[in-house]
């Protein structure tokens, strides 16, 4: 009796341990260079970050991750817990997702494939960091021209800025509406439409498949919008 009550009890621990370890989500890859040290995914969940999964680094620089997921969303792979600026952004999905790095510039330009959603997402962002560049010299030149206190240079460098925002903007409602049927398009409108009119989001909302209207990210722009509205009939 006693044998087999230890039998079971073997069984259960080993089911549980390998129960975290199951989900629909794989996330695997290697991050060169890093001897040891703890890999976290982590996730949004509540306004909250979480950790849903994570593996210690002892001699191999490869990992495996993963968790359940009903909707493609955002995850993050952090080292040792950071947050802040060692972190790798990522769309996740169900299947296996790939993602190779280094540790001495861990999170700048990963390599990450096997999410159609982070493909589309990448797209945006070479586009994104393009208008990024300009904001920045459009600052620069802002602040040399109130140094001089040339008025006139201020006046067309305040014009000049607002027909980039303009850009962007455009650009921003176009790509998301090109990529309706993915769920990275509620998510860009979230994460990157701040400076668009509710026509604009509105028309980007109309645009989304009821696949993704039933989203994560879908159900979380429509409450956006709905936030919006009120707040305007007050």
């Amino acid at each position: 009796m006693k044998r087999i009550l230890a039998v079971l009890v073997i069984t259960i621990m080993l089911t549980s341990c390998s129960s975290k370890k199951e989900g629909n989500m794989i996330v695997e890859g290697q991050i060169k260079g890093l001897k040891k040290g703890k890999l976290y995914l982590q996730k949004i969940k509540d306004t909250l970050l979480i950790s849903v999964d994570s593996v210690a680094i002892n001699g191999s620089s490869n990992f495996k991750l993963t968790d359940n997921i009903e909707s493609p969303v955002v995850y993050y792979l952090t080292f040792d817990g950071n947050t802040t600026d060692k972190r790798i952004l990522f769309f996740g999905e169900k299947g296996t997702i790939t993602i190779n790095d280094n540790v001495e510039n861990f999170g700048l330009k990963p390599k990450i494939i096997g999410s159609k959603n982070q493909e589309i997402l990448d797209q945006f962002n070479k586009i994104r960091s393009r208008f990024q560049s300009e904001r920045l010299q459009f600052i620069k030149k802002d602040f040399d021209a109130k140094k001089a206190n040339d008025k006139k240079l201020i006046a067309e460098l305040e014009k000049d800025y607002n027909q980039l925002i303009k850009r962007k903007v455009l650009f921003t409602t176009n790509f998301a509406i090109s990529n309706s049927d993915f769920e990275v398009a509620p998510y860009i409108a979230l994460t990157e439409m701040y400076d668009a009119s509710l026509k604009m989001l509105d028309t980007v909302n109309a645009s989304l498949s009821p696949k993704i209207k039933a989203s994560e990210y879908g159900k979380s722009f429509q409450e956006y919008l709905n936030t919006i509205k009120k707040n305007e009939e007050k």
